[in-house]
């Protein structure tokens, strides 16, 4: 059997202790929560309604922990995953070469809210990187945060950017991985790598190794052509784009080209575990998440896989019930007991 818990293990686990508790409490201390009490005794009925409320709260902390056995045909949830978005936001990121003189970083937005509201009711964390990586969002259930963090996102300055990494994300990932692991290790992880593939540090980059055997599924975007496109320098103003990036690598002043290196983007997801695709236009994403679904979904031959969140039966529901029962029980009685308080004095 394992356990679900409907909020962060870290505070279910003590709030149901607490609430256990005050109920063995209020259970051994004879505090009487209907009945009389005479020279320190107290009532049956008095006794009968702690069990009851002892009883109801067992009932409700046990639905709330959510047990189930392994066993069942029933697909993980999107509510049970974790998606982690890793995004490059490096000068590249703004080459025109998305569906036409778009800027490869419309396609990611536009590609990150489509898969979010795939994946409605996950938990999401959004990463940007480009010669530095940062956690721009933690995981979270809030889609209305996720659309408005992905709406800020932009390329940076190629006057503050010292030469982008296609790995520089592969430590802030492998941390975001393994505290997701350890909160709610039963929760699968996806991993969207999104980006062009493009190399400007001098260094060699380094593999995505440390967490990689925490990812359940995912995929690796990649944006541009062969061909390449120029860039434009970040302006502050929307309506006045910022001028084109200058190549000053030769003598001949002309705008810098930026070209997808999808060699680099395949060797990313063989790292990472999972497919690649080259995203051209907003075209449907369906083929991508089915692809990208979390291995701990999968079945053979209807049976459920070993790791936990997949192939789940549901028992909540029971206790729930049961709880439900009993409180409108209590509601029946406290009825009573109240028309009874209102009967005038000899009324039969």
């Amino acid at each position: 059997m394992s356990f679900l818990p409907i909020l962060p293990a870290w505070i279910f686990w003590p709030l149901a202790a607490l609430l256990l508790g005050a109920a063995v409490v209020l259970v051994l201390r004879g505090t009487v929560l209907r009945g009389t009490v005479k020279t320190g005794t107290v009532s049956a009925a008095a006794r009968t309604a702690r069990w009851r409320f002892a009883a109801l709260v067992l009932l409700v902390v046990i639905a709330a922990a959510r047990p189930s056995v392994v066993g069942g045909n029933d697909p993980v949830t999107t509510t049970e995953l974790n998606v982690f978005f890793v995004v490059d936001t490096s000068p590249s990121s703004a080459a025109e070469d998305y569906d036409g003189n778009q800027t490869r970083i419309t396609g990611m937005k536009s590609d990150i809210n489509a898969i979010g509201a795939e994946l409605a009711g996950a938990r999401f964390s959004l990463i940007s990187f480009d010669n530095v990586a940062k956690t721009v969002l933690p995981l979270t259930t809030d889609a209305t945060a996720l659309r408005t963090m992905t709406a800020v996102l932009s390329a940076r300055s190629v006057y503050a950017s010292k030469g982008s990494s296609v790995s520089s994300a592969k430590g802030e990932l492998a941390a975001r991985l393994a505290a997701a692991e350890k909160t709610h290790p039963e929760r699968p992880r996806l991993v969207f790598y999104l980006g062009d593939g493009e190399q400007t540090s001098a260094q060699v980059p380094e593999p995505f190794a440390a967490g990689t055997g925490l990812i359940d599924g995912g995929a690796v975007l990649g944006y541009g052509t062969a061909t390449g496109g120029k860039m434009r320098e970040n302006g502050f103003d929307p309506e006045r784009p910022g001028p084109y990036i200058m190549d000053k690598s030769t003598d001949i002043y002309r705008p810098a080209v930026s070209v997808l290196d999808e060699v680099s983007l395949q060797a990313i997801a063989t790292q990472l575990g999972v497919p690649y695709l080259h995203r051209e236009n907003a075209s449907d994403l369906s083929a991508v998440m089915k692809d990208a679904s979390p291995r701990a979904a999968t079945t053979i031959d209807g049976a459920a896989g070993d790791k936990a969140g997949a192939g789940r039966l549901e028992g909540y529901w029971v206790f729930a019930a049961a709880a439900f029962g009993m409180a409108l029980w209590e509601l029946v009685i406290y009825g009573r007991a109240y028309s009874e308080l209102r009967r005038k004095p000899g009324q039969p």
